[in-house]
């Protein structure tokens, strides 16, 4: 029988991003940089990232800021931006389940329709203890629905619960897969290393603290 260890799996939504989505502001650059310079003297052993640019970019200011640390930049499609699943409306809450549904009805048909797959393919790659006797810490650089989906999972929540699950630009998510034992989410939504000003981008004004 295969031995396992333990997964630390590090969840990082990318920078603030341009209007456009298409780069990160000045104000999400500075995010990356003080979220690298808070992961240094972590025991990354790799970097995952959605395909598109601005977690790249995210990804490779953090990257900068780890200094001699043999720890590889890889990019994955299971990391990227899409819908993790879709409910059906009887799954959900009575009272919003109307308004969940008309919202995920807005997105293109395309993250709805291809989103469930990489869902499954991100819970094989990233969850669970690893092969081996050495422990692994990995960071996904990743988006907003991702990161829900990957904590409602750690804690045995319904399907449709990533929904409602938000996650600030370039705040920090721990979640720690250990052999015979449930997973534990350590942190979640961390902001500890941005200062104020650079705080609760992207996150849903009504919900801010």
């Amino acid at each position: 029988m295969s031995r396992t260890a333990i997964r630390h799996l590090y969840l990082a939504r990318h920078g603030e991003a341009s209007a456009d989505e298409s780069d990160l502001t000045e104000n999400g650059r500075r995010q990356a940089v003080l979220l690298g310079e808070r992961l240094r003297d972590s025991p990354l052993s790799a970097i995952h990232h959605g395909p598109l640019l601005r977690a790249e970019r995210t990804a490779r200011l953090i990257r900068e800021q780890l200094g001699d640390v043999p720890c590889e930049l890889s990019p994955s499609e299971p990391a990227g931006d899409y819908i993790p699943y879709v409910p059906q409306e009887r799954e959900l809450p009575v009272g919003s389940a109307g308004a969940m549904v008309r919202r995920l009805a807005e997105f293109p048909a395309e993250e709805r329709l291809r989103g469930p797959e990489l869902a499954r393919a991100a819970l094989a790659r990233f969850t669970g203890p690893v092969e081996g006797d050495e422990p692994r810490h990995e960071l996904v650089v990743t988006h907003n629905f991702l990161i829900g989906w990957l904590v409602r999972d750690a804690l045995d929540a319904p399907p449709w619960r990533w929904m409602g699950l938000n996650h600030c630009n370039a705040a920090l998510t721990v979640i720690r897969y250990a052999p015979d034992r449930p997973s534990s989410v350590l942190l979640y939504n961390d902001m500890g290393h941005l200062p104020a000003e650079l705080r609760w981008t992207g996150f849903p004004a009504e919900l801010r603290l």
